[in-house]
């Protein structure tokens, strides 16, 4: 008895351990051990459930499963909530999580933070399956199709994640001997055959299980021999993101090029942006960046990021991208209390390379470490950043490397043709430097002893613009500009010369107290070298020094085409005047799958599935009249002809109470057929009257008391009086009601608990 009872326990527990892989596989992309806790408990609570009430009838399942699993989903998004300092009322975030949540969790940065928008879909995705794979094991003992439902689980888990985690060869290995496992318990708790079949029968029972074990064997090879070596060679393949067809949080113009700013703030220099309190380190050593913008048109600079929703850790740019700045030395963790004043616009402050940070939720770009607030910055929000900025070694720097590849094509190209006294200063200022550190530093150079740094320049940073800057008469406005112009004269001198630049927007500490104002706003470039990630250059004037005249160290050719402008040039070229045009010779973007695409897919397999399921469910209905009516000796017969009316009684909303004898139920029988009618079928002033089925409960109780008293004319008659009742049953029913009469699954599991 006790080894009865262990061995059914062995198919509900397999089932809940491949539903928990599921949940661990899944919890590789979240960060700390919260995620996976809960996705572990709905797969466990799910089966629990349906253990505990398999003695109840089968309808009461889902409701009560239901119930519990939606108090696990409140007790999961109070527990995420409280985990990541998410305030409001319960019901609301549950709402939004299970609304939202799907998208929130495919444009979540990784690793993803346990918040109820992040677990609830899992939670409630692995309950469902844990539901459906323990009900058609223990009550339709349909093992096989039921270890279905987790498999498909895994499957949605192991796209989902992507190739943002590592290989974990144990949890499929685990996975596939847990399916063997409650298949061979299954088949264990089997009975063996009839005693009473003949000889003949045994015969052709073998032949079967032969015939179909060699047809399965024949179908298995068949699959492995077409898919098998193309499954082997994508093994090392790199799997698809599917967050690349789901399109991140998108920011305005201003947020994407901030460098327009510059000029209102330095024309502003009294306005209050924000309070900045940095422990950690002297406030003076570091400066808070705002963006860092990566792409350039040949008319703007932009930030160019793919923003991820986060929670409060943020993994900073990654050591492997070509824009990590965690390629070098990280430095002392810095703690940044902020709060705001009056900036505005969408793009967070923070130190460089934040690591977590607290009080907001926010959207993060890991190549730049730039930070965005969707719904946009207010006056006397607080949060707290807690950033570890990279470490420079400088006696490296001069036999340092740069890096080369696709990886950072983006931060050497140029949008269309730099103006060619532009190109012959990068090629004047490269002679005699072969060193990447060398250029940088003729560039840095040149620039911070030939031009002036004034507040009142006008802002703009095209080509146009910058050629002015770097050869236009100085009693014209000419070299002499903000820090916007010297970052990106700095920025397009580099990659004319191979150098990987970018451009940072940020503030300088103040100098007492804590008030961040306009004049503290700045720009500068910076280079990545190999091993050592992004180093900032200064190519900023000293202050109280004169500059040099451009034309002492060099001369640029007149163009005779185009004469040297007089006048400055219109005081902004920048996206907030005038939309940039996209160059001819700059890269398309790679094409992505529109979102259409794929929601007529899903739809298109959801379909597919159900139609899939119908068609099933249809079979096995028809295999199993088949067997009640036409197969087996006349007593099995004639059974099976009861059973038939019996689920048609159930099928129609009217089963016969329990206690009542076959005579009885014939006659409740008959009273639900005239009930049962349509309300065509009642105007109609002829109503057929139903088949009787007083000689089939007369032949039931015969072959109840004395089997051997039953022949097979009297089955034969048992079966016509079933088919005709269920017909004329199922004739008074509703059109929809008719149409998922032969769809519904709910007789094959009654048929099977009657066994």
């Amino acid at each position: 008895m006790v080894t009865r009872s262990l061995r059914s326990l062995i198919v509900p527990a397999a089932l809940a351990g491949m539903l928990a892989i599921a949940g661990l596989a899944l919890g590789r992309i979240y960060a700390g051990g919260l995620g996976p806790r809960m996705f572990l408990g709905a797969a466990v609570g799910a089966v629990i459930v349906s253990v505990a009430v398999r003695r109840l009838p089968s309808w009461s399942v889902a409701p009560l499963s239901v119930l519990a699993l939606a108090g696990y989903t409140l007790l999961a998004v109070r527990l995420s909530a409280a985990s990541g300092q998410i305030h409001g009322p319960l019901v609301t975030l549950t709402v939004d999580a299970l609304r939202n949540g799907i998208p929130r969790v495919l444009t979540a940065m990784i690793p993803v933070e346990a918040q109820p928008d992040t677990v609830a879909v899992p939670v409630v995705a692995t309950w469902l399956a844990g539901l459906t794979s323990a009900e058609l094991a223990l009550r339709a003992r349909r093992v096989l199709l039921a270890c279905t439902a987790p498999t498909l689980l895994y499957a949605v888990v192991l796209y989902t994640i992507g190739p943002n985690a590592n290989a974990a060869l144990w949890q499929p290995i685990c996975f596939a001997g847990l399916v063997a496992l409650a298949l061979a318990a299954s088949a264990g708790t089997r009975g063996g055959a009839a005693p009473n079949l003949t000889a003949s029968q045994r015969h052709a029972l073998r032949l079967r299980l032969a015939l179909g074990t060699a047809a399965s064997l024949t179908v298995s090879v068949g699959l492995v021999a077409a898919i098998g070596p193309s499954v082997a060679a994508g093994v090392h393949n790199r799997p698809t993101d599917p967050r690349r067809y789901v399109a991140p949080p998108r920011l305005d113009t201003l947020d994407e090029n901030p460098l327009v700013r510059l000029s209102g703030w330095a024309l502003n220099p009294d306005q209050h942006l924000f309070d900045a309190r940095i422990s950690g380190a002297s406030a003076d050593k570091y400066v808070t960046r705002l963006a860092v913008l990566n792409d350039y048109d040949g008319v703007t600079w932009r930030v160019g990021a793919t923003y991820r929703s986060a929670g409060r850790v943020l993994t900073g740019p990654n050591a492997t991208s070509a824009g990590g700045a965690r390629s070098g030395r990280r430095g002392p963790a810095v703690t940044q209390q902020i709060t705001i004043a009056e900036l505005d616009g969408r793009l967070v402050p923070s130190v460089a390379v934040p690591e977590r940070i607290d009080g907001v939720r926010v959207a993060f770009d890991e190549t730049s470490g730039t930070i965005a607030l969707p719904e946009g910055l207010r006056s006397g929000l607080r949060y707290e950043v807690v950033s570890q900025p990279p470490r420079t070694d400088g006696n490296l720097l001069p036999t340092a490397d740069i890096p080369t590849g696709p990886g950072v094509a983006r931060f050497v190209t140029l949008g269309g043709a730099a103006p060619p006294q532009i190109r012959r200063l990068s090629e004047q200022l490269t002679e005699g430097n072969g060193a990447p550190f060398a250029r940088a530093q003729a560039i840095e150079q040149f620039l911070s002893e030939h031009y002036q740094l004034v507040a009142d320049a006008p802002s703009g940073h095209a080509y146009p613009n910058l050629n002015f800057f770097l050869f236009g008469p100085r009693n014209g406005g000419g070299q002499r500009g903000t820090s916007e112009q010297f970052a990106a004269a700095f920025a397009v001198l580099g990659r004319l010369v191979g150098l990987p630049t970018r451009v940072v927007v940020g503030f300088r500490s103040p100098t007492s107290g804590t008030a961040v104002r306009g004049a503290d706003a700045f720009a500068w470039p910076e280079v990545l070298f190999t091993g050592i990630g992004w180093v900032a250059f200064n190519p900023l004037p000293q202050p109280n020094t004169q500059p040099r005249p451009v034309e002492d160290d060099f001369k640029p050719k007149p163009e005779p085409s185009t004469p040297p402008p007089s006048t400055a040039p219109p005081a902004s070229v920048a996206p907030s005047s005038a939309p940039p045009k996209p160059s001819a010779k700059a890269a398309p973007p790679a094409a992505a799958t529109p979102p259409g695409t794929i929601a007529a897919a899903v739809v298109a397999g959801l379909f597919l599935a159900l139609v899939l399921t119908v068609g099933l469910v249809v079979l096995l209905r028809t295999s199993q009249r088949r067997r009640r009516l036409h197969e087996g000796d006349p007593p099995r017969r004639i059974i099976g002809a009861w059973l038939e009316v019996l689920d048609a009684l159930r099928l129609a909303g009217r089963p016969p109470p329990r206690h009542l004898a076959a005579t009885e139920i014939a006659e409740h029988a008959a009273r639900t057929a005239d009930e049962q009618r349509t309300d065509e079928q009642l105007k109609s002033p002829i109503r057929p009257a139903a088949p009787g089925l007083d000689e089939l409960a007369g032949l039931v109780n015969v072959v109840t008391f004395a089997p051997d008293g039953a022949s097979a004319a009297q089955a034969d008659q048992a079966t016509a009086a079933a088919l005709a009742y269920v017909e004329h049953l199922r004739a008074r029913r509703s059109w929809w009601r008719r149409l998922l009469w032969s769809a519904d699954p709910r007789p094959v599991w009654w048929g099977r608990g009657r066994r």
